[in-house]
């Protein structure tokens, strides 16, 4: 089990990152720090005394040691604990992850965010639990009496077209009879991600996410995608964590997606807002 810090200057958040936390059968003990320094400290403490921690949850802006400037220090020590960065916002996620960052929370918090952190750490802790790779799914597509079978890897996002759907693929497009609701109830495991009420996209396949007055970009091959509004929190999220967990799919090099299918290039917006150990 699991032995963690929670770490947030703002006494109503850290209260609530250490319930969600405590509720979460694989956490063990739930330590809380209220800024960085009283966090560094704590850590310094607990190595003296040979005390186990295996992760800290970690808010990013807080006044004096911010969160980015203690992971620098605890990267230094000689077995530093797994970090999980929680913000409000997500201007500083490239930051984080270049300082290996086990995951990041966005705010407000959900439980099953916090529980997918936890798995997370877990996995980054003990190391993952073998599963058997996913096979590749497939769409056969009919036309002219041939059936095409289109395999999902292929597919860098799908377009409603009334009782239809698009698939699009680096070879053309490929029409079939189903609803995008359906495709992505399907293939949601694989990576694949609503970013608009008739438009799916393959998180393997974004080159560049980019903010353009006030709204998601996606840029998929050549073509650019607007994220709606109402899809935004989501797909910032899991792109965002594309950085450190690649989506699920073939595991046979003959069939992996080619390269630049991470997010590569973030252009965040402007600057983000953001109790002790008992």
């Amino acid at each position: 089990m699991l032995r963690v810090l929670a770490v947030d200057d703002e006494v109503h958040a850290l209260s609530e990152l250490a319930y969600l936390l405590r509720q979460d059968s694989r956490v063990e003990e739930v330590l809380t720090a209220p800024d960085g320094v009283a966090a560094l400290q704590d850590m310094v403490a607990m190595i003296g005394a040979g005390e186990r921690l295996d992760g800290v949850f970690l808010d990013i802006r807080m006044p004096g040691l911010d969160g980015l400037d203690l992971a620098r220090l605890v990267g230094a020590f000689p077995s530093p604990p797994r970090l999980v960065f929680v913000t409000a916002h997500d201007d500083r996620a490239v930051q984080a992850f270049e300082l290996e960052a086990v995951d990041y929370l966005l705010k407000p918090l959900r439980p099953d965010r916090v529980a997918e952190a936890v798995r997370r750490l877990e996995s980054a802790v003990y190391g993952p639990q073998v599963v058997e790779a996913p096979m590749d799914d497939v769409i056969p597509v009919e036309l002219s009496g041939r059936t095409s079978f289109v395999p999902q890897h292929a597919v860098a996002y799908a377009e409603a077209s009334g009782d239809y759907v698009r698939l699009h693929t680096a070879e053309g497009t490929h029409l079939v009879r189903m609803s995008l609701a359906a495709l992505e109830r399907r293939w949601a495991a694989s990576g694949f991600i609503r970013v608009h009420r008739s438009t799916l996209v393959s998180a393997r396949h974004v080159t560049e996410m980019r903010f353009d007055e006030g709204r998601i970009v996606l840029r998929v091959g050549a073509t650019t995608l607007p994220v709606s509004r109402r899809h935004t929190r989501r797909v910032r999220e899991q792109l965002v964590r594309q950085f450190r967990t690649p989506p699920p799919g073939p595991q046979d090099p003959r069939q992996a997606p080619p390269p630049g299918s991470v997010p590569r290039q973030v252009s965040p917006p402007g600057p983000e807002t953001g109790s002790h150990r008992p």
